[in-house]
């Protein structure tokens, strides 16, 4: 084979072998183009450029899905009349994508483009949704031409691929290639001319009209690695390109395809670890997006807890599974992607939330919400099983979905097109399944089903539904319904926690919870009382719940995801959305009501213990703590009201208290708060006001078990109540403590440690 003349009809060249930096050299012009990122400008971590990556031949860059880009610009000597049109060009590139578009608008993510699809000018290489992809070219004349890889030629996620595309208009074909060989050809006229968009820039992994989300987020941008982009003023033949992919294959790969190892692509948490607000010691994804965790599941010593994911960016959009492993519920491992959307009819435009169980041989088993906006409704209740054997795939990594949904919602079946979020349980030799919907005019509901093996299942009704009229905050849909086992009460009653979270016009979002029976024969539940009741006073930080009754000490977990509340911009600038709340034990009390307590494992991130003191005056303990600092501590503080009737701690303060943020009860109106006025001077945090809700303490003493982790602060209140809430100082010294009443409390307890990170 021939190999191609590097000099001959070459345009432009990318080898991006500089490894390090934010800029890479087109070699033909000799021009140095910058590389766009977020971090090349970082507010809150520290500054870095783009992140490179081993590539086929020296380094290679790694988009990361929605701020990393390049832009070549032309000058206006280079796009005079005789230049405007091109008999021939072709493109040569090796690509590993790391994940899919959803394909909004239908517009393609750019691999590299110049085009201008109004006027019908330019070119366009990219892909669409699941790896399938396309070359696109505006002819002389005012035409545009699409060739498309036929199906069993997409291109894979996480594996190099050689992708090029060939235009030659004096023979009048478009062609395409992958590794070296043809796969889809085209007819042109003969002596076709592609009409240069002269006015535009050349884009490398952005579209030149991509589509702009909540006006920050550009949609259509590579996510992956891109290696050695060629760019040639005539057409390759079939033998160069074949040529060509050979030449790699021989002089670096030893023969054979180059491999891509998982390490070189995944989402890398590493420069989010210096970010000054990201927690360090709560679950978060590696990078981008999530939404609520759930699914959590104990199996051969590990638990596994998954999450709503976009693995693009920093913004809900195209949803997966992500999924991490803990041997304690603690320290946390990152596991590649569980389930994704795929070219299917079950859930090609999504992966919605779920649960985890046990199927007749007590293997794992997902149900989940697929996502398929062809189907009507556009969400059913799915299933994917694991792999899992004695000597295969120990992390549960791989699933595999059955590839018909179980269940779909039928008119009269709940609020039609509100069908989500399935709850499952195994109780002996049946399933049983809650739904999140609604009744239509009445409110949120919990639908029931029941099944015999996991497969087939029967409509039961509505499981517990809500009475808008009296309680409108509860809203017309309900989402993520878990049922969880209390144990007996003092009249030997079994009980139950139902919660749900409401959304909808009028709803409060927010989990609400009931103590009560479960009429397993009906397959419903009778609440103890009507009016539903919060675990978390805080103010949409503790959302999205999941459960799980834990095998080996029969705990009933509940999982939460902490709302970021931010801006869409500083979402951007942060490269990281929302964390889980930290693990957190429900338990009936002596009193009939519910007990609520973090793991006890959480006790393995202390560190130094910093302070330890009892029966000290206000001034006293103050005092003491004029020296203690840290945004990720452990602290437990018990306060003897004396004579007053508000009293808490002041964390993230500043020395001069110009910011703070007061954690506090009020004795006269049996409320916890957070007065989060002086939290931030940042411009753009939305942190601001005061936030709370009820907490009987029946004359007790306040009792607060807090954790701060950066931005985020979750406080237990005497084991009934807990107030998460986000803090965003804009100081670097926002690290102090302070007791504070309104009079002068008695400190009887106060211990602090320093946590550590789990990653």
């Amino acid at each position: 084979m021939r190999l191609i003349n590097s000099e001959q009809g070459l345009m432009m060249h990318w080898a991006f072998d500089e490894g390090t930096g934010a800029s890479a050299l087109e070699s033909v012009s000799k021009i140095r183009d910058d590389i766009e990122s977020v971090f090349n400008q970082a507010e809150f971590t520290e500054r870095m450029g783009p992140q490179w990556r081993e590539g086929v031949m020296g380094s290679g860059l790694l988009f990361d899905g929605y701020s990393t880009s390049i832009t070549h610009s032309f000058k206006e000597e280079d796009t005079n009349c005789d230049q405007k049109f091109l008999s021939a060009l072709s493109i040569g590139v090796w690509v590993a994508p790391r994940s899919y578009d959803l394909g909004h608008e239908g517009k393609l993510t750019a691999i590299v483009n110049r085009h201008n699809m109004d006027r019908k000018q330019g070119y366009l290489l990219g892909m669409f949704r699941h790896g399938s992809w396309s070359f696109q070219i505006g002819l002389e004349g005012g035409t545009w031409q699409e060739l498309w890889s036929p199906e069993g030629y997409e291109l894979p996620k996480n594996e190099w691929s050689y992708v090029n595309a060939v235009f030659d208009g004096t023979q009048g074909k478009i062609k395409l290639f992958l590794n070296g060989t043809e796969i889809a050809s085209t007819d042109v006229p003969s002596g076709s001319r592609l009409a240069e968009a002269a006015e535009t820039d050349l884009l490398i992994g952005k579209n030149n009209h991509s589509s702009l989300l909540i006006e920050v987020f550009s949609l259509q941008m590579f996510s992956g690695i891109i290696d050695d982009l060629k760019i040639y003023n005539r057409a390759l033949s079939a033998e160069e390109v074949a040529a060509s992919y050979q030449h790699v294959l021989d002089s670096t790969h030893g023969g054979v395809k180059p491999q891509l190892h998982v390490d070189e692509i995944k989402l890398d948490r590493t420069p989010l670890l210096r970010d000054r607000h990201r927690p360090q010691y709560h679950v978060t994804p590696p990078a981008h997006w999530m939404n609520e965790p759930h699914a959590p599941i104990y199996f051969e010593g590990q638990y596994h807890l998954f999450y709503q994911h976009n693995p693009l960016g920093p913004f809900f959009y195209h949803i997966h599974w992500g999924h991490w492993v803990s041997e304690d519920l603690v320290h946390w491992r990152d596991l590649p992607v569980a389930l994704a959307p795929e070219k299917d009819q079950l859930a090609p435009d999504g992966i919605w939330s779920g649960s985890a169980t046990y199927d007749a041989d007590g293997l794992p088993v997902l149900f989940f919400t697929a996502g398929n906006d062809c189907a009507s409704p556009n969400q059913s209740v799915a299933l994917a099983r694991s792999t899992y054997s004695q000597d295969k795939d120990p992390d549960l990594i791989q699933w595999v979905k059955h590839p018909e949904p179980l269940i779909v919602q039928k008119k009269g079946m709940g609020a039609f097109g509100d069908f989500r979020d399935p709850f499952v349980w195994k109780e002996g030799d049946s399933w049983f399944a809650l739904v999140g919907s609604g009744i239509e005019g009445e409110g949120g509901a919990a639908l029931g089903f029941a099944s015999p093996d996991m497969l087939n299942w029967t409509y039961k009704g509505p499981f517990f539904q809500a009475d808008i009229q009296k309680f409108p905050y509860l809203g017309p849909i309900w989402e993520l319904p878990v049922l969880l086992p209390l144990g007996t009460d003092k009249a030997g009653q079994h009980k139950h926690i139902l919660l749900v979270s409401p959304v909808g016009k009028g709803a409060d979002v927010e989990v609400f919870y009931w103590i009560g029976q479960l009429d397993k024969l009906n397959l419903s539940f009778i609440p103890d009382q009507e009016e539903p009741e919060l675990i978390d006073v805080g103010d949409f930080h503790f959302t999205g719940p999941s459960g799980m009754v834990d095998p080996k000490t029969g705990r009933k977990i509940i999982f939460t995801i902490a709302q970021g509340d931010r801006t869409a911009e500083l979402e951007y600038q942060s490269g990281w959305a929302h964390n889980g709340g930290l693990p957190l034990s429900v338990y009936l009390r002596e009193d009939g009501r519910l007990g609520i307590e973090p793991i006890q494992e959480l006790q393995s991130l202390r560190g130094t213990k910093l302070l330890s003191i009892r029966d000290k005056s206000l001034a006293e303990a103050n005092l003491s703590l004029s020296d203690i600092q840290g945004d990720m501590l452990e602290i437990q503080v018990e306060l003897e009201p004396c004579n007053a009737t508000q009293l808490g701690i002041k964390v993230r303060c500043t020395p001069d208290r110009e910011e703070e943020t007061l954690l506090y009860y009020d004795f006269n109106e049996a409320n916890l708060l957070v007065d989060r006025t002086k939290t931030t001077l940042h411009p753009g945090e939305k942190c601001s006001g005061i936030q709370g809700g009820k907490l009987e303490l029946q004359g007790e003493n306040l009792k607060l078990h807090i954790y701060l982790d950066r931005s985020m602060v979750e406080a237990y209140a005497n084991g009934l109540k807990s107030l998460t809430t986000r803090v965003y100082p804009s100081r670097k010294d926002a690290l102090g403590l302070e007791i504070w009443g309104d009079r002068e409390p008695f400190v009887k307890n106060l211990e602090i440690w320093e946590m550590q990170s789990i990653w």
